[in-house]
């Protein structure tokens, strides 16, 4: 299945960009910072959503005893990445996964509470169906 390619305009650009900033900005706020209406505003996020442009709505937030990781993952050969990621998908632990390039097939990034957590979660993904190794980064500072 070819996933279909997705066009947007300056503005659009514009408007990830302002919600990227700050999510909790005001269709008013928006629209004056672009220029257009309330009711434009409002359709092309509509428009974004329905396109699956716009993902998901949600926080950034930092505690300060969290741990935060980056657990690569090498796939077995034979096996298929994309079902091996979505397995690890559907353990509801991680941030963000990624297919990637180079010598691993996925990035994993977490964010967890304590060391404890970090060490379920690779285990859990160890023990997924094609899975060969991983390879877990702490991370120390964010910029």
């Amino acid at each position: 299945m070819t996933k279909k390619s997705i066009q947007i305009d300056e503005i659009d650009a514009k408007l990830l960009s302002l919600l990227k900033q700050n999510s909790r900005a005001t269709l008013g706020e928006i629209a004056t910072q672009l220029g257009i209406s309330k009711t434009a505003v409002k359709k092309r996020l509509e428009r974004l959503v329905q396109q699956g442009v716009i993902k998901r709505f949600t926080i950034e937030y930092s505690l300060t005893d969290e741990v935060k990781v980056l657990i690569l993952v090498k796939v077995m050969p034979g096996h298929n990445v994309p079902e091996v990621a979505e397995k690890i998908y559907n353990m509801k632990m991680a941030e963000s996964i990624y297919e990637v390039t180079g010598d691993y097939d996925i990035a994993v990034i977490a964010r967890l509470p304590n060391i404890n957590m970090v060490n379920d979660l690779i285990d859990r993904i160890r023990s997924v169906e094609g899975v060969a190794t991983t390879n877990t980064h702490i991370v120390l500072k964010s910029w």
